[in-house]
């Protein structure tokens, strides 16, 4: 299996450090609104990184973090904490505004279809974990203290720049427009901060610095390394991850252990609306509850984020979505012909749905190319007018493989009433006998109901509108 490296800028032969075995973490939500159609490209993505490695005969373990207390809004350690945002937002507690949306996240992913990772982890329920790593870099002397918190001290890091080829020079430059001017380097960052002493936090923990919280990068790297150990096969996350947030998880990581953090790293790319990047900052973002409020079922989404590869950056429009609808009604009536099986033998059936299934499984090995994973299914989609019972078996398990590699639910679907069935028999009979007007009612009647109709030879073939 070949994937995009962004530590070494190419694309690298996976090589699990203790194969079948492969350890994946995801950088996930922060649990303070609701999560945008930016958001679930990035979380259908890596789900499908998953059902990739499965596909090639690994056996994941995957972790999915929730961020619950310490993400600024800054992600330079400026500003208040999302959840403590949300939670004056709402008129709740930081506590209840991350149950919720954490419970909605959930709910989510449900709807596209995410599988459910190993380990979800809270931030909050980590907290040990979080002070320990600290500690561990207070030993090594990688850390200072100063009026707001603990602080990475990142000149003690040479390699710093080297993941996101930061110009340090450049940043130091501007540090005059620093709004913490006790900073040692304008890279360094919060490893624990200190509450603020006029306010009362509703999360906060007593730590050997003084009450507080974690910073947004330490939490990451301390569950990260707990649930996967201190090398991690694969780490995921957003291409706007790279410059701080991932930069900051590789220093301080590799600081405490003195080991690779992690040997390859993914990246997906920004999702962009009306050419812009979409972001709940600027307003932009849809929700799934607004999608679904227009009509489009959420797996629909799912669809159209595998019609572009994670590398690429991306586009959202409703016409994307209609064209990824027609996409999915297309594959379904595929899926449909199982309950339509024609008396006949399955010729070579067995070798055509192995050398389909083959294709698809070699695009989703070579970095994910899910374009060319949809263009073969499209492909068989068109070029399947019915399928025989004895080639019934092999269709089946061609249709589990998409399932199981793509996640669309195609055996989802159930076979229509027997009533439904009575009506196209009907229908059959009325064009033998050359009845236009009883053939025309009742394909109409099975339209109001849902189901098309497509005339082959002396019989049709029933799919869903």
């Amino acid at each position: 299996m070949k994937l995009y490296n962004t530590l070494t800028r190419n694309v690298a032969e996976l090589k699990p450090l203790t194969p079948p075995a492969v350890t994946v973490y995801t950088c996930g939500p922060t649990v303070y609104d609701y999560p945008q159609i930016g958001n679930w490209f990035t979380y259908v993505r890596w789900d499908t990184l998953i059902r990739a490695l499965n596909v090639a005969g690994y056996s994941p373990n995957w972790v999915l973090n929730f961020t619950d207390v310490g993400h600024l809004v800054s992600d330079a350690d400026e500003g208040e904490d999302k959840l403590e945002k949300g939670a004056r937002r709402e008129g709740k507690t930081a506590w209840e505004v991350a149950e919720f949306y954490g419970n909605d996240f959930l709910e989510g992913m449900q709807k596209l279809h995410i599988q459910t990772p190993t380990h979800i982890v809270k931030a909050t329920e980590h907290i040990p974990e979080q002070i320990a790593l600290v500690q561990s870099l207070e030993a090594k002397g990688y850390t200072y203290v100063i009026t707001d918190g603990v602080y990475f001290d990142t000149a003690k890091f040479p390699q710093y720049a080297d993941f996101a080829r930061l110009d340090l020079d450049e940043q130091q430059a501007g540090a005059r427009v620093e709004h913490n001017p006790e900073k040692r380097n304008a890279s360094d960052f919060a490893l624990w901060k200190f509450s603020p002493e006029d306010q009362q936090r509703d999360m906060e923990w007593d730590s050997p610095w003084g009450k507080g919280f974690p910073g947004w990068h330490i939490e990451c790297s301390a569950m990260s390394m707990k649930y996967l150990g201190e090398t991690l096969d694969i780490h995921t996350g957003g291409i706007d991850h790279i410059p701080v947030h991932h930069t900051n998880e590789i220093a301080q990581s590799e600081a405490a252990t003195g080991k690779p953090f992690a040997n390859m790293w993914l990246h997906g790319n920004h999702i962009t609306v009306n050419g812009e990047k979409i972001s709940k900052s600027l307003g932009n973002g849809v929700r799934i509850q607004d999608i679904e409020a227009k009509g489009y079922e959420p797996i629909v989404v799912r669809l159209h984020v595998l019609e572009s590869h994670y590398r690429s950056q991306s586009k959202f429009s409703w016409d994307s979505l209609d064209a990824a609808r027609n996409r999915l009604k297309d594959y379904r009536a595929l899926a449909d012909l199982r309950f339509q099986a024609v008396h006949g033998e399955a010729q070579d059936a067995a070798e055509y749905f192995q050398k389909q299934q083959q294709a698809i499984t070699d695009a989703l090995l070579d970095d994910l190319n899910t374009p060319e994973a949809l263009r073969i299914v499209s492909l068989v989609a068109n070029e399947q007018q019915q399928i025989t019972s004895e080639a019934l078996p092999v269709f089946t398990t061609f249709l589990q493989f998409l399932d199981d590699a793509l996640g669309l639910g195609l055996l989802d679907s159930k076979e229509i009433t027997e009533a439904q069935k009575d009506l196209i028999a009907q229908r059959q009979t009325a064009r033998a006998a050359k009845d236009w007007a009883v053939a025309d009612r009742t394909r109409n009647e099975l339209e109001v109901q849902g189901i098309g109709l497509r005339d082959v030879s002396d019989s049709s073939i029933w799919y869903r509108l």
